[in-house]
C-alpha cells in the first residue's frame, strides 16, 4: 500500500455502510468493509425495506382485484401460493445483494464477515464466524452498524411471536394475527398479512396510530384499516400472554381500566428500534454519546474522536435508510477533503400501507409545539380527477405555510402512492420556495400530482374547482 493511500474501515454494510464505501473506494480510499451478517445491503435489503415492499406490492395486487368489482371487473376465487410468494420476495433481494457484491467487487473493497469492536482509536479487532481473531489498524473508521428490534420483556419463547424480521419469512399465515405497536412498521406488516387472509387485530397504548403524525392524516389511514383489520385498540395496553393450545390468550386494560381477553394464533411485537454498541466496546475510544443514547457527531458525521465517524441509525432519529445513505456519501466526501454541506433539515419520510403517508419539513403538530405563525391549508382528494378515475378519493394534501411570508414549511400526504408524490414537496421545502411558486408550476392532468397545485389554489382562494369563501 502507498504510503498517501489511506485506509478506511467500515463497520456495517447497510444503506450507510456500503454507500460511504463505495463513495471511497470512488475517492481513493483503500477499504475494507466489515459487516457481520456476510452479506452487503443490510436490515434494510434483506429484513425490512426491500422484503417488506415485495410483500406489500403482492397484498395491493389483491386490494386492487377485489376493488376490480367496482369496476365491473371479476375474478375468479383468490389463490395464493405462499412457497411462490417467498420465492419472489427472495429472488428480488437476492438480485439487489448480487448487484451490491459486483460493484463491491470492482471497486476492490475487502468485504470480511466478522464482529468488529475497537481496541483503540486506531485498531479493531475483528471475530471471524469460526471464533479467529485478527487485528485491523486503520486511519479512519466509520460506524454504520444500524439498529434493531425493541424486545418486550415477560413473552413465552415461541416461534409463534414474531418481529419484523420473522414476520417477513411469511412461513405461514396464521388465521389469527395480534400486532403489538401501532408504528409504520407494524401497520405495514399487517397490511401484508390481512391482504394475504389473516385476521389482523392492533393494540396502541397511545390515542392515536403513528403517533407523533398529524392526526388528520392518520385518521383517513385508519378508515381503511378498520375495514382491513379486525379491531383497532388505542390507548390500550397489553398485560398478560398466556400460552395455550393453538395460540396465545392476550389480556388487554384499555384508558378506562376495562379488562378483555382474546385469544390469537400469532402474536407480532413491533413497538420501535433501538441502537446497540456493546459488541464495539467505544470505551476503548473517545467515541461519546448524547443523552439519549446516540452517538455525538458533528456536521460532517465526525465523532469526539477525530478518527472515527457515524453514520445511519447510530447517530439518531430519523432511523431511515435513505438518511443513512445520505450521510455515508457526505463522510466520504468529508474524509476526502471535499468539505461537503450536510443538510439534513428535510428528509421525507413514507409510511407504506394502504394509503400510504409522506411527510416533510414541519408538520402541524411541530409548528404548534413551537407556537409557530403558520396557515395549514389542505385539500381533500374528493376533488382529484385522477384520484376519482382509479376509486381511490380516500386522501389529503396538506401544507405548512408560513402566515407572514408565504413560505412553504411542510407538507403531509395521504392517499395512494403518497411517497412518490411527497418528492416535490421536499424540493419546495429544501428551496426554500413559496406557496406561489407552486402556484404557477404547471401539473399534467389527470395526474396525483395535481393534489399539489389544487391545494395551493386553495391557499390563493383561486381554485375554480371550489367555492373559494
Amino acid at each position: 500500500m502507498e504510503n498517501n493511500i489511506k485506509h478506511l474501515v467500515v463497520i456495517g454494510a447497510g444503506p450507510g455502510g456500503y454507500v460511504a464505501a463505495f463513495r471511497a473506494a470512488d475517492l481513493g480510499f483503500q477499504v475494507t468493509l466489515i459487516d457481520e451478517s456476510g452479506v452487503l445491503g443490510g436490515t434494510c435489503l434483506h429484513k425490512g425495506c426491500i422484503p417488506s415492499k415485495t410483500l406489500l406490492h403482492a397484498a395491493r395486487i389483491i386490494s386492487e382485484a377485489h376493488e376490480g368489482k367496482d369496476f365491473g371487473i371479476e375474478f375468479p376465487v383468490l389463490n395464493i401460493d405462499l412457497e411462490k410468494l417467498r420465492n419472489k420476495k427472495d429472488a428480488v433481494i437476492q438480485k439487489i445483494s448480487s448487484g451490491l457484491k459486483f460493484l463491491c467487487d470492482k471497486r476492490k473493497i475487502t468485504f470480511i464477515q466478522a464482529r468488529a469492536s475497537f481496541l483503540d482509536s486506531q485498531t479493531i479487532q475483528i471475530q471471524k464466524p469460526d471464533g479467529t481473531k485478527e487485528s485491523l489498524k486503520f486511519d479512519n473508521a466509520i460506524i454504520a452498524t444500524g439498529s434493531k428490534s425493541i424486545e418486550l420483556p415477560g413473552f413465552p419463547a415461541s416461534k409463534n411471536i414474531l418481529d419484523s424480521t420473522s414476520a417477513l419469512e411469511l412461513k405461514s399465515i396464521p388465521k389469527t394475527l395480534l400486532i403489538i405497536g401501532g408504528g409504520y412498521i407494524g401497520l405495514e406488516l399487517g397490511t401484508v398479512y390481512a391482504g394475504l387472509g389473516s385476521t389482523v387485530s392492533v393494540v396502541e397504548m397511545k390515542d392515536q396510530l403513528l403517533p407523533g403524525t398529524d392526526a388528520d392524516l392518520v385518521k383517513i389511514l385508519e378508515r381503511r384499516l378498520k375495514s382491513a383489520f379486525s379491531s383497532i385498540r388505542l390507548n390500550t395496553k397489553v398485560t398478560g400472554v398466556k400460552e395455550i393450545l393453538g395460540g396465545f390468550e392476550v389480556t388487554f386494560v384499555d384508558g378506562k381500566g376495562k379488562t378483555e381477553t382474546q385469544n390469537f394464533e400469532k402474536i407480532l411485537i413491533s413497538i420501535g428500534r433501538k441502537v446497540d454498541f456493546t459488541t464495539l466496546e467505544l470505551q476503548n475510544t473517545k467515541v461519546q454519546l448524547r443523552n439519549n443514547g446516540f452517538i455525538q457527531v458533528n456536521d460532517c458525521g465526525q465523532t469526539t474522536d477525530p478518527a472515527i465517524y457515524a453514520i445511519g441509525d447510530v447517530t439518531g432519529n430519523p432511523m431511515l435508510a435513505h438518511k443513512a445513505s445520505y450521510e455515508g456519501h457526505i463522510v466520504a466526501e468529508a474524509l476526502a477533503g471535499k468539505s461537503p454541506t450536510k443538510n439534513t433539515k428535510i428528509i421525507p419520510a413514507v409510511v407504506y400501507t394502504d394509503p400510504e403517508i409522506a411527510v416533510c419539513g414541519l408538520t402541524e403538530n411541530q409548528a404548534k409545539a413551537e407556537n409557530r405563525n403558520v396557515k395549514v391549508q389542505t385539500y381533500n382528494w374528493l376533488a382529484s380527477g385522477r384520484a376519482a378515475t382509479i376509486g381511490r378519493s380516500d386522501g389529503l394534501t396538506k401544507f405548512i405555510i408560513d402566515a407572514d411570508t408565504e413560505k412553504i414549511l411542510g407538507i403531509g400526504i395521504v392517499g395512494i402512492n403518497a411517497g412518490d408524490l411527497i418528492m416535490e414537496g421536499a424540493l419546495a421545502v429544501e428551496l426554500g420556495l413559496k406557496a406561489s411558486d407552486l402556484k404557477h408550476l404547471i401539473h399534467p392532468h389527470p395526474s396525483l400530482s395535481e393534489t399539489i397545485s389544487e391545494g395551493i389554489l386553495n391557499f390563493f382562494g383561486e381554485n375554480i374547482h371550489s367555492l373559494n369563501k
